[in-house]
């Protein structure tokens, strides 16, 4: 991977690939802008939901596919509609909320779903949308398939509870987490590695072939199945621990540093 060029250029946006002020730099820019040049593909693959990717988009100039909320769903850049999604089931989603507030009785809850989105009123959401629907959990399950539950509390870190709650999903969910404070909640199997490693096959494109950029633990799946994994300075330490590769943060341009290597 660090003579070849790689086939498929995948890499997280928050943290990674967009910088803390929210921007893209004009460097990152050109980076992307070589890859697609030489004919390789760069995918996002993001726990942000679809409805938020017009923004990366205008700021990337890419277009094409991505991979949102943490792999539940495929979204088209270009016609702003999803490809696939894979939902959790409702009776499991609502175990799993009346077991988390029983455990964090301070637990509120939001759902993606496709383009949608939905929120107990105590929630605070991080993309506010103004076509949100705003109800107790139980009345949002009723008119979004979950594509994605979130979690909040107040504000405060989900950090000695993570995995206990891990333990209440068991092979009926998949917990993750990109920031302390937030838990993300899908369907069973879903991640960023088996939603990357299904578009990479339509093209005949094998890990080996692939290159991962990343900076928390839901990335982690993605940098075990890719060929190579690189992670920014400011990454989680089992990102970094994690990473065939440490690149300088995304405030320094660390993914454009090691794509301009491989794309000369």
């Amino acid at each position: 991977m660090t003579v070849l060029p790689p086939a498929i250029v995948a890499t997280d946006l928050d943290g990674t690939l967009i910088r803390s002020d929210g921007t893209v730099s004009e460097r990152t820019r050109g980076a992307l802008r070589r890859v697609e040049r030489a004919g390789a593909t760069v995918v996002f693959v993001t726990g942000r939901p679809s409805r938020v990717m017009a923004g990366v988009v205008a700021q990337t100039e890419v277009s094409g596919l991505a991979i949102c909320a943490n792999g539940a769903l495929v979204f088209d850049l270009d016609s702003g509609e999803p490809v696939s999604q894979r939902c959790l089931e409702s009776a499991t989603a609502l175990r799993l909320a009346a077991a988390i507030r029983a455990a964090v009785p301070d637990a509120v809850f939001a759902v993606e779903s496709g383009v949608r989105f939905g929120r107990e009123p105590a929630f605070e959401a991080m993309w506010p949308d103004p076509k949100e629907i705003v109800a107790e959990f139980s009345e949002l399950l009723g008119v979004l398939p979950a594509t994605k539950l979130l979690v909040r509390r107040g504000g405060a870190p989900f950090t000695e509870v993570y995995d206990a709650i891990v333990e209440l999903a068991g092979v009926d969910a998949v917990v993750t987490t990109s920031s302390a404070d937030l838990l993300e909640i899908a369907g069973p199997g879903v991640s960023k590695a088996v939603a990357l490693a299904e578009l990479a096959a339509g093209r005949g494109v094998v890990a080996a072939d692939v290159i991962a950029f990343g900076d928390m633990p839901n990335d982690l799946p993605m940098f075990a199945w890719a060929g190579y994994a690189v992670a920014v300075a400011n990454a989680h330490p089992e990102v970094l621990a994690a990473a065939d590769e440490i690149t300088v943060s995304n405030d320094e341009d660390g993914v454009a540093i090691v794509l301009e290597r491989l794309f000369p």
